[in-house]
């Protein structure tokens, strides 16, 4: 794809729409030869949140806003008085439309300074669009038991040419009743944020702690898009100098901490290519899923009473260039029997990180990427029940071939990306182990031909398997598969009522393991949904 052709396009949670529950296809007689001033609300086949039956609910109006530029919504919080201070489940909804014309937007929620949402925008149709995203955000229940101060911001610019305005509420829904054990469980006591830009202080009698940095690599400039990046050396708009290599990387007082595979989100408007995106989006563009660091290791460390240095940074990004945003949030289970929970951190072994980006000129420029990384992390707490070990194993790999020809012209990226992380969690009786290996992929050609038609195929995959043994015997696991593939064509360099697009995409969600299965396929054609089916 040509650099000045990226650019124009591009800038910078489980969906919704009321066709979820029973979304109406077409038939082939009714879908267009082409896209037309309307199509189809965006729609997701994630499967929507479960909500608790048979219980009191309580409803809370968060922030409601007209975003037209980068002011962002203020407001105040308030929990609700009819549904108790402990819930079983807190489920988020965000309700937005959108007419005209605009570019996707990345924007973000806070409450009481805890990033609740990290979210992003379709783009519309002249006739407008509506959409919603809805979140579990019942382990953020800590900061919601309290009034706190909301900001939300979903920068925007509107114009004469771009005329489209956000107009979006956000709401929270309390059920009423205690969690089962399972969600009681995955709820923290207490939900953290940085002071001072990077220090945290923990409570002293913590016994697990867990970070959460919603990084996204956004903003209109080529990291929006590093996974095409490339060094010095090779002939192509996007350069870093080692390459499109990313690992986000989080550090307690210098000490190499966390590290983790970025998602590499597709913007609506990514791939040079909005029309692929219109109905059916990328994986995870609409909910933004925070990168997860087991701290645990470090909580004997931390629970000293002082305040200490967290510092989060992205490998590979140029020195200087901006287009990251790394906020954090700190989640931590306390032993109430304990006023202080002493422990040592026994083990930090990081391996020696492999990047390596080889250049091959030619007719078909060509730069064959491969990375890898390993930590490992351990650490004991004292706690009322024993001591408790946990050990933390991340490995990291990153293989891609990215080929181009002069002009940007075809651009194939062929990529993988995976992140294995095992957490043993040692106390009295059997250790616990739960191990996740997670498969990112993507596989994409932007090829401009004769008449300016610009054509862009692309599949993404979205993949992790989750395996909880304890005492050595498999008790629990899940295996999730989301896979999006697209296909479209417009003229290139002439206003919207003259590009004449073409495009097909589809979406396959599949979860399943030993709590059940959801199966779920979405196929759109110039913007009609055609298809929506069920399995399981």
């Amino acid at each position: 794809m040509r650099s000045r052709i990226i650019m124009s396009m591009l800038t910078g949670a489980t969906l919704l729409v009321s066709a979820l529950l029973g979304a109406t296809t077409a038939r082939s007689a009714d879908v267009p030869a082409e896209f037309g001033t309307d199509w189809h609300d965006p729609i997701t086949a994630a499967p929507p949140v479960t909500k608790p039956e048979n219980t009191t609910s309580c409803q809370v109006t968060v922030a409601e806003a007209q975003f037209k530029d980068f002011t962002p919504y203020e407001g105040t919080y308030a929990p609700p008085g009819d549904c108790g201070r402990k819930w079983s489940k807190v489920v988020l909804r965000m309700d937005g439309k959108v007419k005209g014309r605009q570019y996707d937007r990345l924007g973000y929620l806070h409450i009481g300074g805890v990033e609740v949402l990290r979210t992003s925008t379709p783009q519309p149709s002249p006739d407008g669009i509506e959409w919603s995203v809805e979140k579990d955000v019942t382990r953020y229940s800590d900061t919601l038991r309290r009034a706190q101060p909301v900001e939300m911001l979903i920068g925007n610019v509107v114009d004469d040419t771009y005329t489209g305005i956000l107009d979006v509420k956000v709401t929270l829904t309390f059920y009423a009743g205690g969690p089962d054990a399972k969600t009681a469980k995955a709820t923290p006591d207490r939900v953290l944020t940085l002071q001072d830009g990077n220090t945290l202080t923990t409570p002293r009698n913590s016994e697990r702690v867990i970070a959460e940095v919603y990084a996204t690599g956004s903003g209109g400039g080529c990291e929006e898009y590093w996974y095409l990046t490339v060094p010095e050396a090779a002939p192509y708009s996007c350069k870093a100098d080692d390459g499109p290599y990313r690992e986000v990387r989080i550090e307690i007082d210098g000490q190499l901490a966390g590290i983790a595979a970025p998602f590499p989100t597709v913007w609506t408007g990514g791939w040079s290519n909005p029309f692929l995106w219109y109905v059916v989006p990328g994986p995870r563009a609409f909910d933004i899923q925070p990168l997860r660091y087991d701290l645990t290791p470090f909580a004997g460390l931390l629970n000293d009473g002082r305040p200490h240095r967290i510092e989060v940074s992205v490998v590979g990004v140029p020195e200087g260039q901006a287009g990251w945003n790394t906020p954090v949030n700190v989640l931590v289970w306390q032993d109430e029997k304990s006023e202080h929970v002493t422990g040592a951190l026994t083990k930090v072994q990081a391996g020696d990180l492999a990047n390596s980006s080889t250049y091959t000129p030619g007719t078909e420029h060509r730069l064959d990427t491969e990375g890898s990384h390993r930590l490992t992390v351990a650490g004991y707490v004292d706690t009322s029940h024993g001591r408790v070990t946990t050990t933390v194993r991340r490995s990291l790999t990153n293989t891609s071939v990215h080929t181009w020809s002069d002009g940007e012209n075809p651009d194939r990226l062929d990529a993988t990306w995976t992140d294995d992380e095992t957490v043993t969690v040692d106390g009295r009786g059997p250790a616990r182990t739960t191990r996740t290996q997670r498969s990112y992929t993507m596989d994409g050609t932007t090829t401009l031909g004769a008449g300016d038609r610009l054509r862009t195929v692309l599949t993404l995959g979205d993949r992790a398997t989750v395996t909880e043994t304890y005492g050595g015997r498999r008790v629990a696991w899940s295996r999730l598969d989301d896979t999006y593939t697209g296909d479209a064509t417009y003229t290139a360099f002439v206003p919207r009522d003259q590009r004449h697009a073409v495009g097909t995409t589809s979406e396959r969600y599949r979860l399943y393991g030993s709590g059940g299965c959801y199966d779920r396929s979405l196929v759109t054609a110039q913007g009609v949904l055609t298809e929506d089916t069920r399995g399981c």
